[in-house]
């Protein structure tokens, strides 16, 4: 059994390009179809709370298309360059939640700041047609 493990659809392009682009690097990989390992794809559903494809497995993580990589060139480049973490999965999770924490509060932030700036525009704008 390979250590890379891709669950994919038939159907669906961005599986083939990631397929290709993992070929082309020329990392091993087996591909699973999600309806024949109907039971293992439904545990890393529940796992990850995303039912997209393609997801990867490798050495216990499991690599979510949006989630964790961008494209084909960006997850390769992930598996080429993958070292195991020797933190403790509580140590990580604990740092992930503070990560987490920080992008929600920079994200409500700019949007913060993008509707005072439509705010100040909608009020110019009212202004201008009161004095017409």
């Amino acid at each position: 059994m390979k250590e890379i493990i891709i669950y994919t659809n038939e159907t669906c392009p961005y599986c083939k390009q990631i397929k290709e682009e993992l070929t082309k690097n020329n990392i091993e990989f087996e591909d699973r179809l999600t309806n024949k390992f109907e039971d293992e794809w439904n545990k890393i559903n529940t796992l990850t709370g995303l039912p997209n494809v393609p997801t990867i497995v490798y050495k216990n993580n499991h690599f979510a298309p949006g989630r964790d990589y961008r494209n084909a060139q960006h997850l390769a480049d992930i598996l080429k360059n993958f070292k195991e973490n020797d933190y403790s999965i509580e140590k990580q999770l604990f740092e992930k939640v503070k990560t987490l924490n920080y992008n929600i509060h920079a994200a409500f932030s700019r949007l913060d700041h993008m509707l005072k700036q439509i705010e100040i525009k909608l009020n110019t704008e009212d202004e201008h047609k009161s004095n017409d």
